[in-house]
């Protein structure tokens, strides 16, 4: 039987979360979970949590797994409340976010080894794991950040930020360690999954006035998204992606966010 997947959205950062869970153990993950977080005080609050926390309980869930597509840039990860609140869950993200705490804790006068491994596993590209009966795999995408990796947990992709929507297309490529060639690789590699792979995405801004939406498949992808359909070439996208990159504005809370999330939300 597929996992179950539950989405909850969060409007002040247009992000999606989920709950997945195997439906014989009833174990679950979250994936990639928010803090409100207020620009003007610099304080967090654990509301949107709420109908997370809810759900678990009302389906009788054991939370195992709290995991990261990468490190946001445009919402303050809910990592290490959860740790806190079930310490009995594994906090997980890719390895490349050394590489990610490398480049950032120096600009903001960080010393990341003095405060120990802010994350319980670190992800290696093909690592799968088990979320009770249904299996999970591990796929490293760098492109939109270096540490990008996206999640296949039975037949469903958590592709993070590589993918979104296909009237959307996907996520930018300049911020430092970003890079729109490797993202058009690693996009290759989702969409050589099979065509019925149900997709959910990270993040939905409804283009066009359209209603807010998460969930696809590898073959809508295919067929549709309008950045990297089937024919599209790679000096295609690339010049396509820089040009829409150069346009684009910092995220408001690109700061507080990412100091947060190189430490698991911290």
């Amino acid at each position: 039987m597929p996992a179950h997947v539950q989405s909850f959205f969060h409007p002040d950062s247009n992000t999606f979360s989920y709950v997945v869970h195997d439906v014989a153990t009833r174990q679950a993950a979250l994936i990639d979970p928010v803090l409100d977080y207020d620009l003007e005080t610099g304080t967090v609050s654990e509301t949107a949590l709420t109908p997370v926390l809810g759900h678990l309980l009302a389906e009788g869930l054991a939370l195992r797994w709290v995991l990261e597509t990468h490190a946001h840039a445009d919402h303050v990860s809910a990592g290490r409340w959860l740790k806190q609140r079930f310490p009995e869950a594994t906090l997980a993200i890719g390895e490349s976010i050394r590489a990610v705490q490398a480049t950032f804790a120096p600009r903001y006068g960080m010393d990341l080894a003095a405060e120990g491994e802010a994350f319980d596993h670190l992800f290696v590209d093909g690592e799968t794991f088990a979320l009770g009966t249904v299996q999970c795999r591990v796929l490293a995408v760098p492109g939109h950040t270096s540490d990008s990796i996206a999640y296949l947990i039975g037949d469903a992709l958590f592709p993070g930020d590589s993918l979104f929507m296909p009237d959307a297309g996907t996520a930018r490529c300049d911020f430092p360690g970003g890079d729109a060639h490797q993202l058009y690789r690693s996009i290759q590699t989702l969409l050589a999954l099979p065509d019925s792979t149900r997709v959910f995405v990270c993040h939905d801004y409804g283009p066009g006035g359209r209603a807010i939406s998460n969930e696809t498949t590898i073959a809508e992808q295919r067929a549709h998204n309008i950045h990297v359909r089937v024919g599209t070439d790679e000096a295609n996208f690339v010049a396509s992606r820089q040009a829409r990159d150069a346009t684009l504005p910092e995220p408001k809370l690109m700061h507080p966010a990412i100091k947060a999330n190189l430490q698991g939300g911290a």
